[in-house]
C-alpha cells in the first residue's frame, strides 16, 4: 500500500512540473508557453529524411531547451531504425500519429516539396506549430493556404532558411544596409551542387528541380541582404523530361532599378559554388558560402581604402535556427522566416519558372 502510495506521489509530482504556464504571444496572439514553467519544446518528425540528423538532431543536443521524441516515416522499419540510431524515444505508424501525439509541441517538416503543404496545415489544425524545410510549398498558392491556416489557428509556421540566422548573414546585412557599398548597382547569387538523379529533386510528383531546392537560397538572399524586391526579367533552363529543371540563369531588377542575377545548378558536371556579390559606387562585397558558413566561409570587402577580408566563426547554420525557433515560440521573439515571409519567396520561384517557359510546381 505504502509502495502504491509514493509511486502516485512521484507521478503527480513530475506532472506538477511538467505543466506549462500558458501566456498570450505578444506578436501572434497565440499561445506563449515560458521556459521556466515547463519541461523543453518536444518535436515530432515527419519522415526519416537525409537532412534531419544535421537540421534538426543535432542541433537539438545543442539547444537544451528542445528535445526530438517522436519519428514516424512510410516504413515502420526504417522509422524504428532511424529512431534507434539517433535516441528517439517513440516510434509512430503514421505522420498523423506524430501529429495528434499530445507530448508533441511542434511538428518538424522536411517531407519533399510536394508534401510540405498537406502535412503543414494538418499539424497547424491540430494545435502544433510547424518548422517546414525550405521552399515552403510547391507553389505560391500552396504557401499562402499555409500562412492562411498559421493565422486562423494561432500556430506558429517558420521556413527553415537556416543561413538567414547565422552571423555571417548578419555580417553581410551590416555591410550592405550600412552604406559601406555606397549606392548599389549589382547583385549576384549563386548556388549549385551536382545531384544524382535518384533523388526527389529530379521528380516532378514530389516538386523537383534545380530552382526549388537550390536556386530558392540565392533568390531569398538578394531580397534579404538587401532588403530590396525583385522582378524577373528573363530566365532560362536545361531541362529533362517532365519540365524539371537541371540549371537555371535569372536576370532580375530589384527595386530601384538595381540589376542582378541568379545562378544554380543540381546537374551531374556542376561545380560546387556557393557565393554572393554585392557592387556598389564606393565599393565591391564577395561572400564565399553564404549557405553554410559553419563549413567554411569567407567575405572579402573592396572599398577606397583596399581589400579586407574576414571568416565569420560560429555554431552551424541549424544550431542558430533552431535556438532562433525556440525564441519565437517560448519567448515571442520574431523568427523572420515565417509563413507570410515564405510567400513572397515562393511567388519569386513561380515568377522564375514562368520566365523560363516552365510551369511553377504542382500545377
Amino acid at each position: 500500500m505504502l509502495l502504491r502510495l509514493l509511486r502516485a506521489f512521484a507521478l503527480f509530482f513530475h506532472s506538477a512540473l511538467t505543466i506549462p504556464r500558458i501566456a498570450l504571444h505578444p506578436q501572434y496572439g497565440c499561445a506563449k508557453v515560458t521556459m521556466a514553467n515547463r519541461g523543453p519544446l518536444r518535436f515530432g518528425t515527419l519522415g526519416a529524411a537525409r537532412i534531419t540528423p544535421k537540421a534538426l538532431i543535432k542541433p537539438v543536443r545543442e539547444v537544451p531547451e528542445t528535445a526530438l521524441v517522436a519519428v514516424a516515416a512510410r516504413d515502420r522499419k526504417r522509422a524504428q531504425e532511424f529512431a534507434a540510431e539517433y535516441g528517439i524515444p517513440r516510434v509512430h505508424a503514421t505522420y498523423q500519429d506524430v501529429i495528434e501525439d499530445p507530448e508533441v509541441d511542434v511538428i518538424y517538416n522536411p517531407l519533399p516539396n510536394s508534401l510540405h503543404c498537406e502535412w503543414t496545415i494538418a499539424a497547424l489544425r491540430a494545435g502544433k506549430d510547424v518548422l517546414c524545410e525550405k521552399p515552403l510549398a510547391s507553389n505560391a498558392a500552396e504557401a499562402r493556404r499555409m500562412a492562411e491556416v498559421a493565422k486562423e489557428t494561432g500556430r506558429f509556421l517558420g521556413e527553415a532558411f537556416h543561413y538567414r540566422y547565422h552571423p555571417l548573414a548578419e555580417r553581410v546585412r551590416e555591410i550592405i544596409k550600412g552604406n559601406t557599398l555606397g549606392r548599389l548597382l549589382y547583385l549576384e547569387g549563386n548556388f549549385s551542387v551536382p545531384e544524382p538523379p535518384t533523388t526527389h529533386r529530379y521528380d516532378w510528383n514530389l516538386a523537383g528541380g534545380a530552382t526549388m531546392d537550390l536556386g530558392s537560397y540565392p533568390l531569398h538572399m538578394l531580397r534579404e541582404f538587401s532588403g530590396l524586391m525583385p522582378r524577373i526579367i528573363k530566365a532560362s533552363s536545361k531541362t529533362i523530361p517532365n519540365n524539371i529543371d537541371l540549371t537555371m540563369e535569372v536576370d532580375l531588377e530589384m527595386t530601384g532599378g538595381v540589376p542582378a542575377r541568379m545562378k544554380c545548378s543540381m546537374a551531374q558536371d556542376a561545380l560546387r559554388d556557393s557565393m554572393f556579390v554585392a557592387k556598389g559606387d564606393s565599393g565591391e562585397l564577395t561572400v564565399i558560402n553564404p549557405v553554410a558558413p559553419h563549413q567554411g566561409n569567407q567575405i572579402t570587402l573592396k572599398t577606397a581604402d583596399g581589400v579586407k577580408q574576414e571568416t565569420i566563426a560560429g555554431d552551424t547554420t541549424y544550431t542558430y535556427q533552431l535556438r532562433a525557433f525556440v525564441a519565437q515560440i517560448l519567448g515571442g521573439k520574431t523568427f523572420p522566416t515565417n509563413g507570410a515571409e515564405s510567400v513572397i519567396n515562393m511567388r519569386v520561384i513561380d515568377d522564375v519558372y514562368r520566365a523560363a517557359g516552365l510551369p511553377p510546381r504542382g500545377t
